[in-house]
């Protein structure tokens, strides 16, 4: 049974530059440190505020007392109102497989709901084959095409999860 010694909690200032260099060190790890991937968003340097906006979270993973992984949720640019994105979901090698991968999700999918949204969205690669079985375990399927206009146009896999 995976270990659940990490805790949740919602980003801080003071964690923005950890979170940007996860996200600069998970991406390129699968394949995605190139051109139409979320790694080159604005935001990265500034995820706390970035989602101190309305109808957004985003929280971090700690354990080993340290931040270790990240994600959150906000509209989906582009989109319907009532559909909100799964974004920059990352975690660190000394995370995987402890079980915070599908609490985050959960953790986020919670926010979502409470934010107002009935659907969320998420986009993805090849290779993210662990990201894409944990998401269909937690009630995502895939669609056929992007929704939006996220301008990730290197992400090739797409899906959805009715709130």
């Amino acid at each position: 049974m995976p270990s659940t010694d990490y805790s949740i909690r919602p980003v801080t200032t003071a964690d923005n530059a950890t979170v940007a260099a996860i996200i600069r060190e998970v991406m390129p790890e699968f394949g995605a440190g190139g051109p139409g991937f979320a790694i080159h968003d604005a935001e990265v340097d500034g995820m706390a505020e970035a989602y101190s906006i309305p109808r957004a979270a985003y929280f971090v993973v700690e354990a080993d007392g340290r931040v270790l992984g990240c994600g959150g949720v906000a509209a989906l640019a582009g989109g319907d109102a009532d559909v909100c994105e799964l974004r920059k979901m990352y975690f660190l090698p000394a995370l995987r497989g402890r079980g915070a991968g599908r609490a985050l999700i959960e953790r986020c999918l919670a926010a979502a709901r409470t934010l107002g949204y009935r659907r969320c969205y998420l986009e993805t690669l090849s290779g993210m084959d662990a990201a894409q079985a944990l998401y269909l375990k937690t009630g995502f399927r895939r669609i056929d095409g992007p929704l939006g206009g996220t301008g990730h146009f290197s992400c090739d896999k797409f899906y959805l999860i009715d709130l």
